[in-house]
């Protein structure tokens, strides 16, 4: 049973405190619609497996994502959407990353959130922004240090590997994705 979004977006801000967790959340699960309708898939699984991926990090920052998958589980959510809660915190769960969903989280989840970064520092804010001035960024170590580049790269790499895709095309194609989504966002920033 997969909860609709109004659901789910009450959930998110009963467990979630923080203003930015908030808009990180929403910003992720837009990221993954605009893949599921890319690539005709589920646009709800894939919305809210976006949208409650990070549900007990302010809760519970030092064991997520494990409240949250025994949340799913108790609440009798998609295992589909449980285990790519899991993958993409491999780091701390242990799963391997196999599956596309659990792919397409990762390559979204730290790559909005450095995307976001990257915005505050524009005039423009996602007016104007490219693949190649992120990538740009990416390779600046002190730009956004706290943003892990290897779960950015291992998630692009898994999701192009799932498409059958060459990793510096996908690579260029998922940023601009994620740019063009994030561009008609109404955000604070």
């Amino acid at each position: 049973m997969l909860p609709n979004r109004e659901q789910a977006q009450s959930l998110l801000t009963q467990h979630v405190k923080d203003n930015y967790q908030i808009t990180h959340s929403n910003m992720v699960a837009l990221a993954m619609e605009a893949w599921a309708k890319k690539l005709n898939l589920d646009t709800e699984l894939w919305y809210i497996t976006g949208l409650l991926h990070d549900i007990d990090y302010f809760e519970f920052p030092a064991e997520h994502p494990n409240q949250s998958l025994a949340w799913f589980k108790e609440w009798g959510y998609p295992e589909e959407l449980i285990s790519a809660v899991s993958e993409h915190a491999f780091m701390r769960t242990g799963v391997e990353v196999k599956s596309l969903l659990g792919s397409a989280l990762i390559a979204c989840d730290e790559l909005s959130g450095f995307i976001y970064a990257y915005s505050l520092m524009r005039p423009g804010k996602f007016d104007g922004m490219d693949a190649t001035g992120v990538k740009k960024r990416l390779k600046d170590k002190a730009f956004a240090a706290k943003i892990d580049r290897s779960d950015i790269e291992l998630g692009i790499f898994k999701f192009a590997e799932h498409l059958g895709k060459n990793i510096e095309e996908f690579k260029i194609e998922h940023i601009n994705l994620l740019i063009e989504v994030f561009k008609n966002l109404k955000l604070n920033i």
